[in-house]
């Protein structure tokens, strides 16, 4: 917003004020097609070649301006594309870093729930074998339920875990 005003405020002084150029070491102030000479009017004075010529440098002088005033505006136009990109590129950045994010958590989660599988199979395995063999005292069957239970829970904790990520 500051740059429009900016823009704006410069346009409407290249209308208002007037040209001036140098001609010869003489300082001429050129307003609406009438030549001044510190300060007086001397358009009828001069001869139509000279008219020509300041008013020619002054056309010149207000078409570099006019020039400079565009580039400026488009170099303003260029940095503000310039600011929107690299935003977008920033949040493009961000969304990126929480899929990776999000990525490595669903990862984790089913890494756990293959790892607490597999204890619990083992576990199983194991109760059953010994239960089969008969090597396990009342004390020893009671922790071995207890340890497959929690091993139950934890692999349950997991899916849910891995259901949410």
């Amino acid at each position: 917003m500051k740059q429009l005003i900016t823009v704006l405020f410069m346009a409407a002084t290249l209308f208002i004020q007037a040209q001036t150029v140098i001609k010869d070491g003489k300082t001429y102030t050129i307003k609406k097609e009438k030549i001044f000479l510190d300060g007086n009017e001397v358009t009828s004075t001069l001869s139509e070649a000279l008219k020509t010529e300041i008013i020619g440098k002054a056309a010149t002088i207000s078409e570099q301006l006019k020039a400079d005033t565009k580039a400026k505006k488009e170099a303003d136009q260029l940095d503000k594309a310039n600011k929107k990109a690299e935003k977008a590129l920033k949040k493009a950045e961000k969304a990126r870093k929480k899929a990776e994010k999000a990525l490595e958590q669903n990862q984790n989660a089913q890494d756990k729930l293959n790892r607490t599988s597999a204890k619990l199979q083992d576990a199983k395995a194991k109760y059953q074998k010994k239960k089969k063999k008969g090597k396990l005292s009342p004390n020893d069957d009671s922790k071995w339920l207890k340890k497959i239970k929690d091993l139950e829970d934890d692999m349950a904790k997991a899916k849910k875990k891995l259901e949410r990520s």
